[in-house]
């Protein structure tokens, strides 16, 4: 007989007789697909108080998942301050975010069932949420598959009764539950399911125990043939196997003594004694019912400490299998009930979301997905707007177009050329236009400094085959030659490099670094360097004061009535939160030389981010949802440069600084 055959099973199947539901409560129950029932007790006793394995799954899942922030959005802007974020951050006196939601998720796992109650003045939103016990619950059945009521019960006496309408759903308490193809109202918990395995790990666990209580095991027995005077052999009387036993129990048996050698005189003799192969077996036993354990609940085996299962190479790999297999769709389960049920109550516009990015163990993965669908975009496969969905961001404006290489040039310009002067309207390098008035009197050739850059990186292009359209390439040969340039080609140099000094963050832009020269590097190099962009800049300032009429599609400084124009395509929302940062900064900052901004001044910082998010997508972070976002980050880095006098990183906007800025160039 093996070890089992003598032990009763640990979830003791209970007969249910069959009724018809009327007006009876439907019950907290999990019926498994043998018709076997189990009530609440059993499964929590049994399966996670009693046993490791269900433990540790049950607490890994609840615990990541209640790790994992809502964000709340109204539309597509993110909201950082609302009554209902202040909710889930405090739900009750008793209790924070990651203790409620933990609640939420391991009676989940538990029963297949949770519920949340919201609480407060009739008719407004929740002040306090609660999640509760449910084998607390009673189900009252409605005449379709809403409820008509939960009914709140202790010790069998109901405490309180929440109502459903019956036409919109609406109840104070949230039912939130696992799938249960027999049941309209109440979901399957996965205890379930993995009961059977439940009990044989147990029992495997109990039946070490008694044979650590015994000893470890039976390891032989002791042989005893008294004889008589003449050498018959006799029977031991009561009184002197007691003895032998007694002296045995106290000198022999027991975990103390285990191993402890026997002095055996007289007509004793030891004999040795074995398990058979399939006694010894309960070990795999043991360990093929928490593999399934683990199985039921989706949780890789390694990370619940089961030997030799190493289904993934690493414990990174089986992390994050857990969260893109389990506790990513458990939590996208609970958001849309969340978004179905509370924060309505707060506004029909407002929508909570998991912040699934934020996830640590997430991080290889969205690297990975990144580098591919930018591969996509740079090899002409995607449009951004393609990769944007694929990663789950809103299109942008222009955003359709195909483009080849890092450098997201329109794949109609490319020929044999790879850069990333994308927004050059052709290959026309004419700069004769027929409304530009001449400037006689300003020299507008290239220095030698320019000249030298231009030179660099035309020999970088030929040597790496990367960086630069034939527009940089031609614009490249007029400094190399320094011919005298046009007003007009001089305020596109400056307008290419504003567009794109924010290439100076990207990988081997600068010496050292891996990839040097950078495809952006080589580019900036074509049209003259760092010794360009400040020449450029100084002589669209000389145009500009000497001119009285500027191409508008190629003026960088603008005019005053031009900077008005663009700062009424400003939204009114972008408006108004500038002229919020305007305020705090200058009531705080403002007195000092040099540090006092204006709505205007933040506002070409702001469409100068609209147009690096648009022209430089690689260097966005995955994390940037839209182009005011990463707008508004280009806005706090202005900002952060006023107040402190030194840059965070890339060295942007210097010319817009205050009059009298210490990094004013």
């Amino acid at each position: 007989m093996g070890v089992f055959d003598n032990i009763r099973n640990i979830f003791k199947t209970k007969k249910v007789e069959t009724k018809q539901v009327s007006s009876n409560y439907a019950m907290v129950s999990n019926v498994n697909v043998a018709g076997q029932k189990y009530s609440y007790e059993d499964l929590v006793k049994e399966g996670y108080e009693n046993n490791a394995i269900a433990f540790r799954c049950i607490n890994e899942i609840s615990q990541g998942a209640a790790g994992v922030r809502l964000k709340l959005f109204r539309g597509k802007l993110n909201v950082d301050d609302h009554p209902l974020l202040d909710l889930l951050a405090r739900p009750s006196p008793t209790k924070g975010y990651v203790e409620l939601f933990e609640s939420l998720y391991s009676f989940l796992l538990l029963s297949g069932n949770s519920y949340l109650i919201g609480t407060g003045a009739e008719g407004s939103e929740p002040k306090e949420l609660y999640c509760l016990r449910p084998d607390r619950i009673k189900i009252i059945p409605g005449q379709t598959n809403l409820p008509e009521a939960y009914h709140y019960s202790i010790n069998g006496k109901t405490i309180s009764q929440y109502d459903v309408n019956q036409e919109t759903g609406e109840s104070p308490v949230k039912h939130f539950k696992l799938f249960h193809p027999k049941s309209d109202y109440l979901g399957l918990s996965p205890l379930v399911a993995a009961a059977s395995n439940i009990d044989s790990h147990n029992l495997t666990n109990r039946h070490n125990v008694s044979l650590l209580s015994n000893g470890a095991r039976p390891s032989g027995a002791v042989i005893f043939k008294p004889k008589d005077e003449t050498g018959s052999t006799v029977q031991l009387s009561d009184t002197q196997r007691a003895q032998i036993l007694a002296d045995m129990e106290t000198r022999f048996s027991g975990t103390n003594n285990a191993g402890r050698p026997m002095l055996l005189e007289g007509d004793f003799s030891f004999q040795q004694m074995g398990m058979s192969p399939k006694d010894m077996d309960f070990s795999v036993l043991k360990k093929m019912s928490a593999i399934d354990i683990a199985l039921c609940f989706g949780v890789p085996a390694q990370l619940v400490g089961i030997p030799d299962a190493q289904t993934y190479n690493n414990m990174p790999e089986a992390r994050l299998a857990l969260y893109e297999e389990t506790i990513i769709p458990i939590l996208r389960r609970i958001q849309s009930d969340l978004n179905e049920w509370l924060t309505p109550q707060f506004g029909d516009d407002l929508r909570l979301e998991y912040d699934v990015d934020s996830i640590p163990a997430m991080a290889e993965s969205r690297k990975r997905v990144f580098e591919s669908v930018v591969s996509g975009v740079n090899s002409g496969i995607l449009t951004r707007n393609e990769a944007r969905e694929k990663l789950g961001y809103d299109p942008i404006k222009g955003g359709d177009t195909l483009f080849i290489s890092a450098t997201m040039m329109p794949i109609s310009l490319a020929g044999d050329s790879v850069g990333d002067d994308e927004d050059e309207k052709s290959l026309e390098i004419t700069d004769d236009y027929p409304d530009e008035k001449a400037i006689s009197d300003i020299d507008l050739r290239p220095t030698d400094s320019m000249a030298a850059e231009a030179k660099r990186g035309l020999a970088w292009r030929k040597e790496h085959g990367r960086g630069g359209t034939m527009v940089g390439v031609a614009r490249a040969n007029q400094l190399v030659n320094k011919e005298n340039l046009s007003p007009s080609t001089v305020k596109r140099m400056f307008s290419f490099f504003s567009r794109h000094e924010v290439d100076k963050q990207g990988q081997g832009f600068s010496q050292g670094e891996e990839g040097y020269p950078s495809a952006g590097r080589i580019a900036w190099a074509l049209w003259g360097g760092d010794p360009g962009f400040s020449w450029a800049r100084k002589k669209v300032g000389q145009i500009n004061r000497e001119s009285e009429k500027l191409d508008n599609d190629y003026t960088v400084e603008e005019t005053e009535s031009q900077e008005d124009i663009e700062e009424k395509q400003l939204t009114a929302a972008v408006k108004e939160g500038l002229k919020n940062k305007v305020k705090d900064h200058n009531e705080k900052h403002g007195d000092k030389k040099g540090k006092r901004v204006t709505v205007r001044m933040l506002g070409a910082v702001f469409r100068r981010g609209i147009g690096a998010y648009r022209t430089n997508p690689q260097s966005v972070r995955p994390n940037v949802r839209s182009e005011e976002q990463w707008a508004y980050a280009r806005v706090n880095a202005f900002l952060f440069a006023v107040r402190t006098g030194k840059f965070r990183s890339g060295q942007f906007d210097r010319d817009l600084l205050p009059s009298g800025h210490p990094l004013k160039t």
